[in-house]
């Protein structure tokens, strides 16, 4: 399995290197988690500057995709030009989107009258494009995901873990970075909010 984490200038630092390192947990077993941006180097809301992985267009042909949140989201929004780099099909891709990352869901097509979650600062700008918000952590339709709060990451990757190797998993890769004398607890709540959402219609 190999996934696009859409990384833009002003990124959020947790939705990217969390994720990260939770796919990357299972590197043993042919995954990797590539850092993808448009430039060469991009620097995060708060001043890291690290060097991509692999370029934009490399969401195209990943396996899966995770489009993460920034400060400049809304811009990003609005650039045509950028935006058409980037052609995903979740018909054969996982498809995941985490706080403002799901205003870019949105302008891609991806998500119409579905509904999704954001944070709650990026509630107004994803309503605004047309999308029903809802109160909840995490959703799936399908291929597509979205997330509301930095620290849904974990449930997004455990998602895509769960799709792609199954749920035992995703459970161990969790465990290994859930905080100590709370793993068992942490990775219940992280199931519940996940496995609901893990049934793959089937076509009719």
């Amino acid at each position: 399995m190999q996934v696009a984490i859409l990384t833009f200038a002003g990124f959020n630092e947790i939705d990217s290197f969390v994720a990260a390192a939770i796919l990357n947990r299972l590197r043993p077993q042919g995954w990797r988690a590539h850092i993808t941006a448009p430039t060469a180097k991009v620097t995060s809301m708060n001043g890291v500057v690290v060097e991509r992985q692999q370029p934009l267009t490399f969401a195209n042909s990943a396996d899966a995709v995770i489009i993460g949140s920034g400060i400049n989201t809304r811009a990003i929004a609005e650039d045509a030009g950028l935006l058409a780099q980037i052609g995903l099909d979740p018909a054969r891709q996982l498809i995941r989107a985490q706080c403002s990352g799901t205003l870019l869901l949105a302008r891609l097509g991806l998500i119409g009258t579905l509904p999704a979650c954001t944070d709650l600062v990026s509630k107004p700008w994803v309503q605004a494009a047309g999308v029903d918000v809802i109160d909840a952590p995490f959703v799936a339709h399908g291929n597509v995901a979205t997330a509301g709060g930095c620290l849904a990451s974990p449930y997004l990757a455990a998602w895509i873990i769960a799709r792609g190797a199954g749920w035992d998993a995703a459970a161990a890769a969790l465990h290994y970075v859930a905080p100590v004398g709370e793993k068992a607890r942490y990775v219940e709540t992280a199931r519940a909010a996940v496995m609901p959402h893990l049934a793959v219609p089937q076509p009719a």
